[in-house]
């Protein structure tokens, strides 16, 4: 497979992604109590509809349609957000899960315009990266944003007292099991494996 055809199929995962994100970020500003939280994640939802825009001009350069995959990773993603929107927290430690849910997001958001941004590197094409480097620029200091405010957050958050633990729910318990079947799964490779040393 060529690496154009390679960047368009990572391209139309972004542009999938960010679509995905403009439905979820009002739900995450609307769940939020925090006023800093609530402000990051509405102008954010600003930027991801430009994000948008711009890569609609990407494919426009490339001569292609955006559409034609689904982005399962930001699927899973924006799950883990509905998660921490439904966990029974209070207060600090119920925007702690909120912000590990937004900088999960913005991770793999920067990873995938890193990987985008490489490969229109290599195929020199100049225009797209100047445009894919806008959407990195935001995704990053979307996640700076997020982490400053969450500073504050996680100190109040870690003050706060441990509750006593609710009888799980079935997606908790379904979410426990699949944690020990990827354990299971994992566990003959890691038999053996040396440990990694310090640098």
């Amino acid at each position: 497979m060529a690496l154009k055809t390679v960047l368009i199929d990572e391209l139309r995962d972004m542009y999938s992604a960010e679509n995905q994100l403009v439905k979820a970020l009002p739900k995450l500003a609307k769940g939020s109590k925090n006023p800093k939280l609530k402000a990051i994640f509405t102008a954010h939802l600003a930027e991801t509809k430009g994000q948008v825009e711009r890569l609609k001009k990407v494919f426009a350069e490339l001569g292609e349609k955006p559409t034609g995959q689904h982005c399962n990773g930001m699927e899973g993603v924006i799950e883990e957000g509905k998660d921490a929107l439904e966990k029974d927290e209070e207060g600090s430690s119920f925007e702690a899960g909120l912000i590990g849910a937004a900088l999960r997001t913005e991770h793999y958001e920067i990873a995938g315009y890193e990987a985008c941004i490489s490969m229109a590197t290599a195929l020199g094409l100049p225009k797209i990266v100047k445009l894919l480097n806008s959407n990195l620029k935001e995704e990053l200091a979307a996640a700076k944003k997020i982490t400053a405010a969450g500073a504050p957050i996680m100190k109040l958050s870690a003050k706060e007292p441990e509750t006593p633990k609710e009888p799980k729910s079935g997606k908790e318990k379904y979410s426990a099991k699949k944690s020990k079947e990827d354990e299971a799964k994992a566990a003959p490779d890691l038999v053996g494996e040396p440990e990694p040393s310090a640098v």
